[in-house]
């Protein structure tokens, strides 16, 4: 039996170590290393404060450059440091009861992967012929080649792997379990999984179900029906751009409508995704950050109050909690939302302070953890909805604007008049 229910319970935190930790853009070999994954530690009394109990990791595992361009699945980036390291940063997240979930980077590989290297070096006599997806070794590339192959988004250096390969399966689930022998880690989330064969993820999850039932599987989603990924055979979440995209849209153009109709259609009564766990998010590596997004950036307080209850697993992208901005369309591409960071040198408590009482708030509340939504009451500036979980219900109201709203609503046969704050919100048991 799986005991995956430390999820409902979490607050995640998402750190992408290459560039938090400042480490060189290019993996140069020993001339790069370090043990930069060691300041992670570092960090732990700031994420107990603010009410972190889960972390995930961008990509730790070793390779070329950016992370996504794995080169070896088996030892950790020698720019982040040692096995040794990692080691340590597992035991004292674990010491601190925070987990600890890795991004698995399994649709395809860098172009330093051993079994693409022996491909083109051997070509036909390679053994590892069979596991690039669409090699055509009659076809050529950007590189010239003299061979072409199937990668992501059309990015030669992200050769695709072919999961329909036992050989490759094999390879990735042994590399899985490594990482949970020997480093106690607790979950994975699956990069591009929309584009990995799905067989895969019933083997993944068979395979980690018996290594340590409490494991946990997020993929990375983005369009279309969750559930087809999202069930008892697969992943136990994916990553909730519906909502992602109505979060933040709902505040530019105060138009409360629009998540509370994405709310109401996943977890309402009857909702797609009833009883399940998505993975929500106000920002992350791939999107810029939520302070950049906001059109009114003092709307970023009712942008979390809404991350932290609405149905799902709330979580905080690195630097976020202090309002850092970050664009990808600015110069520096997808650098500019992963930058190093020192976080003796942030400063923002007031929303600090709002984000660690919404994080206590949460823990203390099943309704808030496992209830379903219920719209209260939807404007275009204000909106008012509840989470029931049996018997128990909390109401929480949100204003968009600049303005003080006056706000009167009945619920469950009570009526309420409240105020609320410019950019403000209200939890209400």
């Amino acid at each position: 039996m799986r005991d995956i229910e430390w999820v409902k319970e979490s607050v995640f935190y998402h750190i992408y170590p290459l560039g938090a930790f400042a480490c060189p853009r290019e993996n140069k070999g020993d001339e790069t290393a370090g043990h930069r994954i060691l300041t992670l530690i570092e960090w732990i009394p700031h994420l107990k404060d603010i009410g972190i109990n889960a972390i995930y990791l961008g990509p730790i595992m070793e390779s070329g450059t950016h992370g996504y361009d794995t080169t070896d699945y088996y030892r950790i980036d020698r720019r982040l440091g040692d096995n040794d390291d990692f080691k340590r940063v597992v035991k004292e997240c674990h010491a601190n009861d925070i987990k600890v979930v890795l991004d698995g980077v399994f649709n395809h590989v860098g172009r330093g992967h051993e079994a693409f290297i022996d491909v083109l070096k051997n070509r036909d006599n390679s053994p590892y012929k069979d596991w690039i997806a669409g090699l055509n070794l009659g076809g050529n590339n950007w590189h010239n080649d003299g061979l072409s192959y199937e990668c992501w988004a059309g990015a030669e250096e992200l050769v695709k792997l072919n999961h329909w390969c036992e050989a490759v399966d094999n390879h990735i689930l042994n590399a899985v379990g490594m990482w949970i022998d020997e480093f106690d880690i607790d979950g994975l989330r699956l990069d591009a999984a929309d584009c990995i064969e799905r067989g895969f993820f019933k083997r993944l999850k068979a395979y980690t179900e018996q290594k340590k039932s409490s494991f946990w599987l997020m993929g990375e989603i983005i369009h279309g029906d969750y559930n087809v990924y999202v069930n008892e055979e697969m992943l136990d979440a994916v990553t909730n751009y519906e909502c992602w995209k109505g979060i933040y849209s709902s505040h530019n153009d105060h138009n409360y409508f629009e998540i509370n109709y994405a709310m109401k259609r996943q977890w309402g009564q009857g909702g797609l995704y009833s009883g399940k766990y998505l993975y929500n998010f106000v920002d992350n590596h791939d999107v810029n950050r939520i302070a950049t997004l906001l059109n009114d950036k003092e709307n970023i307080y009712p942008t979390y109050t809404l991350l932290f209850t609405m149905p799902g697993i709330p979580s905080i992208y690195y630097g976020s909690e202090w309002a850092i901005e970050g664009d990808k369309n600015a110069g520096d591409g997808d650098y500019a939302l992963r930058p190093e960071l020192d976080i003796d040198k942030m400063n923002n408590p007031n929303l600090i302070e709002h984000i660690k009482t919404l994080a206590e708030i949460r823990k203390q509340s099943k309704a808030l953890q496992l209830g379903i939504y219920e719209e209260v009451q939807v404007r275009n500036e204000t909106l008012v909805f509840a989470r029931v979980y049996n018997d128990e219900y909390v109401i929480v109201a949100l204003n968009n604007t600049a303005d003080k709203k006056q706000i009167s609503f009945d619920y469950r046969g009570e009526h309420t008049d409240i105020e609320l704050e410019p950019h403000g919100s209200k939890i209400l048991k």
